[in-house]
């Protein structure tokens, strides 16, 4: 049954401190979040923010500075300790067991009893099903965890914080990859749980979100507190003043390059089921945006492009040069780099240092007598990570560690270590806080500038319209539509992504 939370301040942090060995985490970090309140929690990423969470659940011990939870002194040294004490953390990417039912998820390790000590399987589905209509959603209590959507997989953490009367829960990039209707679904749980008097801290770099859920927002810069407003008293302008301590005046500074021959030549690329008859040329200089709906075969003919995934007809050009289909290694020796979607699982080595990070794909090129030292890692690595303005102490240090912008600032610079002639980037700023978006747009219009043909993949239409000088619009597996620069819109984009057809630019018959 659940219990009724206390008025006033649920979490208070003040002036909370943390260095891992000489790199310092937290300065002075402070935040309050008072039951029945949904509170924002923004900053750059580097700015301390998961660091602060990862305190509260016990994942780290502050070094000092002050910790209350519901009135009382605490100090976890545990993640079971923070959970029991009624504080649950929602992350972006849950982590159930497959191959339990969603009720066995729930309950896991406090299942209910009946006679002979057996599980009351009975009465753990009842409850469950009690929990979600709570909820207002609904998910088969029976089914499998296995195959479930990010967004059903959110819920079931979310009951089973509910189940355990959690006094706050703290949500760290939900959204993120939830669709517009799963994201209206998490929003409206998140106020019935405020409405029922808990405390909810929602960490996001979309906006727009920010203000259509919160009530209040507390900013941080560079591991210390700054600043926090009610929702209702300030603007997305001066947020973003205070997360990057300066005005971003132009978050897509893209400028004119000069366009040269073309470095890749897709014909009439085809994936049973995936894609099809997909045909464009990149030329040097040049940024090409490939838009779409989440879903549409963006990403996947990137792939095929550079011989990740197989395709059954077409070529790829490369100079001039026929590519070898699914050959990831023959792509990167013909000029190739790509940097996917997914910069932690398939881009990094978390455990690695920046260094080997950097240097791995040119590794071949770096050994003496068949051995490769940290030294000519170290040496290979510094120009590029210094290019980058990546933001570490050293080059030993370890890629998980690190902030999101620079996690995706160490993989560009791993492939520009190889001086590709095409850079294939996957969604370039997604996770990343609005002033490395400023510095990452920046460093793809240099390189532009500089000859390197660029083909990025984007779902913010924003970036798109803002970063390429031609959009190649992609529906149902198939390019629907290019438009000149000049020329596209967000409803011309949108239109093309959804009804295969554009008004303005180069339709693409169906």
């Amino acid at each position: 049954m659940t219990q009724a939370h206390q008025a006033g301040p649920v979490l208070e942090l003040g002036d909370v401190s943390k260095s891992f060995g000489a790199v310092t985490a937290l300065r002075s970090a402070s935040l309050s979040v008072d039951a029945g309140s949904i509170h924002a929690l923004i900053g750059e990423n580097g700015a301390g923010k998961s660091t602060l969470i990862k305190i509260v659940a016990g994942v780290h011990r502050r070094d000092g500075g002050t910790f209350r939870f519901q009135g009382a002194d605490v100090d976890f040294t545990s993640t079971a300790e923070s959970k029991g004490a009624g504080i649950a953390v929602i992350y972006q990417e849950p982590t159930l067991f497959p191959d339990l039912s969603v009720t066995e998820n729930i309950f896991m390790g406090r299942q209910p009893l009946g006679r002979g000590r057996r599980i009351d399987y009975a009465a753990m589905y009842t409850e469950a099903e009690a929990l979600f209509a709570r909820l207002g959603v609904y998910i088969d209590p029976r089914r499998p965890a296995r195959g479930l959507s990010i967004a059903d997989q959110q819920i079931i953490e979310i009951a089973k914080a509910i189940s355990l009367d959690a006094a706050l829960l703290i949500m760290d990039e939900p959204t993120a990859a939830l669709s517009g209707v799963e994201v209206e679904r998490l929003f409206a749980v998140a106020r019935s749980l405020r409405d029922e008097g808990r405390g909810l801290v929602f960490i996001s770099h979309r906006f727009e979100e920010v203000f259509e859920l919160c009530d209040t927002v507390t900013v941080m810069r560079d591991g210390s507190y700054v600043s926090t407003k009610k929702i209702a008293d300030t603007t997305v302008d001066a947020l973003v003043a205070e997360m990057v301590g300066r005005e971003v005046a132009d978050l897509f500074p893209k400028t004119v390059a000069e366009v040269g021959d073309v470095v890749l030549d897709v014909q009439g690329l085809s994936s049973v089921g995936v894609f099809r008859d997909v045909s464009f040329q990149v030329r040097a200089g040049e940024i090409v945006g490939l838009a779409g709906l989440v879903g549409a075969g963006r990403s996947e003919i990137a792939r095929a492009v550079f011989g990740v995934d197989k395709y059954d007809e077409g070529s790829v050009e490369l100079l001039g040069k026929k590519v070898p289909a699914s050959n990831p290694r023959a792509a990167i020796k013909a000029g190739m780099a790509f940097v996917p979607e997914d910069r932690r699982k398939q881009g990094l080595v978390t455990e690695a240092s920046v260094a080997r990070n950097v240097a791995g794909v040119i590794r071949r090129g770096l050994t003496t007598a068949g051995l490769l030292t940290g030294r000519a890692e170290n040496r290979a690595a510094a120009p590029w990570a210094g290019r980058l303005e990546v933001k570490t102490n050293a080059l030993d240090m370890h890629a998980t560690t690190m902030s999101g912008g620079n996690q995706q600032k160490v993989v560009i610079a791993k492939w520009l270590a190889t001086e590709p002639k095409l850079l294939i980037i996957d969604e370039p700023t997604r996770g990343i806080d609005v002033g490395t978006k400023s510095e990452v747009h920046r460093l793809l219009s240099d390189l532009a500038g500089q000859g390197l043909a660029i083909l990025m993949i984007s779902s913010e239409l924003p970036e798109v319209l803002g970063m390429a000088d031609r959009v190649l619009v992609v529906c149902e597996g198939r390019i629907t539509a290019e438009i000149a620069r000049e020329d596209a819109t967000p409803e011309n984009v949108m239109f093309a992504a959804t009804n295969a057809v554009t008004h303005t630019g180069s339709e693409v018959p169906a």
